[in-house]
């Protein structure tokens, strides 16, 4: 159901690959709530994806940008701003990618060159993407933007490895640009932690499958799809959700706040 929560506003959607992307679901939702958006991602993920299927469905142009490049940062959101024919009024990015998970790398044997890549393309550059709008003064007021992260950035889940550190490197960003953007231009900076979702990223994990049914265990409404997390992201992109700000909002059936559940405990004592 549509709520007309977006009309009018504008948006930047990073990291829709697939079917199985949250950015793909929040994109749908997006424009189901009556947004217009430009859709990116990187250009190997162009070709490996279905960008171009999303991009008919939603009659969105696509602009290839390789999110650690200030040059082609600079030229998504000035060509976004030539499209929309102005400012802009939120921004996903959901976007990370960690070689040493990749590798099969454990945390205490990285190889430090792909752990500086996981960095620079996971944490690095919601800043980079963040400065180049500052300095372009291409968000509104009042403009949202949201960022996915995971638990890991405060609990310790062995496979997920440097991508935690990533991710807890993310979610500061979003705090510190967060209070700066908020006392310039009244943008709100926000992250999500999701529950282990079936992304095509997420299930790169080893032990993937393992652990998403150990989290439906854990959480007493379950796991948050990847739908009901572009709900969520939605939300926070309306303006509903105005003095939300450099916040790290759980997503996630109530597992971040379980010590233990039922199931889980009569599952150990078989």
């Amino acid at each position: 159901m549509a709520y007309n929560l977006l009309k009018g506003k504008k948006g930047i959607i990073f990291g829709a690959l697939d079917e199985n992307s949250i950015a793909w679901a929040t994109a749908l939702r997006c424009v189901e709530e009556g947004a217009e958006i430009v859709l990116t991602n990187a250009p190997i993920a162009l070709r490996m994806g279905e960008i171009n299927k999303l991009a008919e469905i939603t009659n969105a142009p696509v602009i290839p940008a390789d999110v650690t490049s200030l040059e082609d940062l600079n030229n998504l959101f000035t060509k976004s701003m030539e499209h929309f024919g102005g400012k802009i009024d939120f921004v996903l990015h959901s976007v990370g990618m960690s070689l040493n998970v990749r590798k099969g790398k454990p945390y205490t044997d990285l190889d430090y060159d792909f752990s500086h890549k996981t960095f620079d393309i996971s944490a690095m550059s919601l800043h980079r993407v963040l400065q180049t709008a500052y300095k372009l003064d291409a968000l509104n007021e009042w403009a949202s933007v949201v960022a996915l992260t995971y638990i890991a950035a405060q609990r310790v889940f062995p496979d997920y490895s440097e991508m935690a550190d990533a991710k807890s490197l993310l979610e500061s960003i979003a705090r510190s640009f967060g209070y700066h953007y908020g006392i310039s231009k009244k943008v709100r900076i926000n992250t999500i932690s999701q529950s282990p979702t079936r992304t095509t990223a997420g299930s790169g994990v080893k032990g993937f499958e393992g652990f998403i049914n150990y989290a439906e265990k854990m959480s007493p409404l379950g796991n948050a799809t990847a739908k009901q997390c572009a709900d969520y992201t939605v939300s926070l992109f309306s303006d509903l959700t105005r003095m939300v700000t450099m916040q790290n909002l759980f997503h996630d059936g109530g597992f971040s706040s379980t010590g233990v559940t039922m199931d889980v405990m009569l599952q150990m004592e078989k």
